[in-house]
């Protein structure tokens, strides 16, 4: 028997969740933004006290791992390194555009694909292209949305479009095989994928890992002089 405390910052949602061999046993979630400096710790202490659990009965820590929001990210990983150091638990790192797919996996016609999407402003998403069985079929990238984009898939099955992108991507494809799922991020979807790292002891180094942003983040530089204001 495995218990893993899942951790899903990725997008605005603070979510956390407690999975035994990979199913669902307990969840608590905030969707409300730039609340994970503030909440995450405190979510994670009442959804332990709710269940009756404590990070000693815990077999290991699990959190998204990127690609998302750089603070999101941040604070999740660093939350979860610092449980796992202190309290001698395996850290396991998943996807978080696996995590997201997860919730649909085995639940869509055969011969469809599925689209998990996280927003990256403007007209970007980062996406990647699954089977209905979950096999990679475009790994993980940035995608801008332009002409064309995903028409290898939309031309040949539907296409379930997941996460908060959906809103724009259906906005600029509007193609008829074009499905959308009105589902985001959750620590809900880590279990199973955590479950099979974990029996795999697929783990990451608590000293050394770092979440996925795909895509450097970059400070803007005040155009004001100091000295001036």
């Amino acid at each position: 028997m495995s218990k893993i405390l899942s951790i899903e910052t990725s997008i605005a949602v603070c979510s956390v969740a407690v999975h035994e061999d990979g199913e669902l046993l307990a969840l608590s979630e905030l969707h409300q933004d730039n609340v994970h400096g503030s909440k995450l710790v405190p979510l994670i202490k009442s959804l332990l006290a709710e269940a009756d659990y404590s990070p000693g009965s815990l077999d290991a820590i699990a959190v998204a791992q990127g690609p998302g929001s750089y603070t999101g990210l941040r604070i999740g990983v660093s939350t979860a390194k610092g449980l796992a150091f202190a309290h001698d638990l395996p850290l396991i790192g998943v996807d978080s555009l696996d995590g997201l797919a997860a919730r649909l996996v085995g639940q869509v016609e055969r011969g469809s694909f599925i689209v998990p999407m996280i927003d990256a402003r403007r007209m970007e998403v980062y996406a990647k292209v699954l089977d209905e069985k979950g096999g990679t079929l475009v790994p993980l990238k940035p995608v801008i949305l332009e002409k064309g984009v995903f028409d290898e898939f939309l031309d040949s099955g539907l296409v379930y479009f997941l996460g908060n992108a959906n809103k724009k991507t259906e906005a600029f494809l509007n193609h008829a095989n074009g499905r959308y799922v009105d589902m985001v991020n959750s620590a809900s979807g880590l279990g199973k994928l955590a479950y099979r790292k974990f029996m795999n002891k697929d783990f990451v180094d608590i000293a050394y890992f770092e979440p996925n942003y795909l895509k450097d983040f970059m400070v803007l530089k005040s155009k004001k002089n100091p000295l001036l204001s």
